[in-house]
């Protein structure tokens, strides 16, 4: 047998987590293309949906567990939770990758790439930096994430160019950021918090296409409007602040998705 058939296990313990609700036609997608070598933990957090979801999950290789309250929060949070339980402890690294097929699921290289080699603890997947399908990100969308990343360089400091989902943190910089959101501010709330205590953040450019099915969010009025409110309520909440609360033991995470 050569060197290919026996592919060197990861030198980290890399977890994907995957929210979805209603994901049955994309979800397989997503999982196909997921750079298995560099894997050893898929969760995919089933929020409560009324397909097949959880069943395409498990039939793809992954683990998957129920969030029943609904929220993008309350499936990272439970997902963690879950990660947190997993027999030989949690992950070193966790990638957080959207259930539609949106993302590009082999360049989960380039984002965990800064935080294996050691020089990063948060790496962002930029959809405004990278090449993006036509139509993929409509135009209120992409305005949003603008002003939302404006705002969080006047207010904290923090460069950033996207709210992109498609992200990987160390295990250990992420329990310090102590994430409470359950809903719309889940990906800002981490780079505010990550800005404010000194996490080492960088961006990689991500590709982006149309999403398999409707949005949840930007493609409905309601949904752009809730998620809009949400962000900038989250950012006016930590301007307000003096600063963030003091790191939390990894036990939280388990404590955050119960409440």
């Amino acid at each position: 047998m050569g060197p290919r058939d026996h592919p060197s296990p990861p030198v980290a313990r890399v977890a994907v987590l995957i929210p979805a609700l209603n994901e049955e036609r994309s979800l397989p997608l997503v999982l196909r293309d997921l750079p298995r070598d560099l894997i050893t933990q898929i969760l995919v957090v089933d929020n409560g949906s009324d397909d097949r979801t959880a069943e395409v999950a498990r039939a793809g290789g992954a683990c998957a567990v129920v969030e029943p309250r609904r929220g993008y929060g309350s499936a990272c949070l439970r997902g963690l939770a879950e990660l947190g339980r997993w027999p030989g402890g949690p992950p070193e690294v966790v990638v957080f990758l959207d259930a539609d097929y949106s993302d590009h699921p082999e360049q989960l290289p380039a984002l965990v790439g800064p935080i294996l080699g050691g020089s990063h603890d948060l790496v962002l997947g930029s959809r405004l930096s990278g090449r993006r399908e036509r139509g993929a990100m409509p135009p209120q969308s992409v305005w949003g994430n603008r002003l939302a990343c404006a705002l969080m360089r006047l207010l904290f400091g923090a460069r950033y160019t996207d709210l992109g989902p498609f992200r990987a943190i160390r295990w250990d910089a992420l329990e310090r950021l102590g994430m409470r959101d359950r809903d719309y501010g889940w990906t800002i709330e981490m780079q505010i918090k990550a800005a404010r205590i000194g996490l080492r953040v960088t961006e990689v450019p991500v590709s982006y296409r149309r999403r398999v099915g409707t949005s949840k969010i930007s493609g409905t009025v309601r949904g752009t409007v809730l998620a809009g409110s949400k962000i900038l309520l989250t950012i006016a909440r930590y301007a307000l602040e003096p600063r963030v609360p003091a790191s939390r033991p990894a036990a939280d995470l388990q404590d955050a998705a119960a409440r």
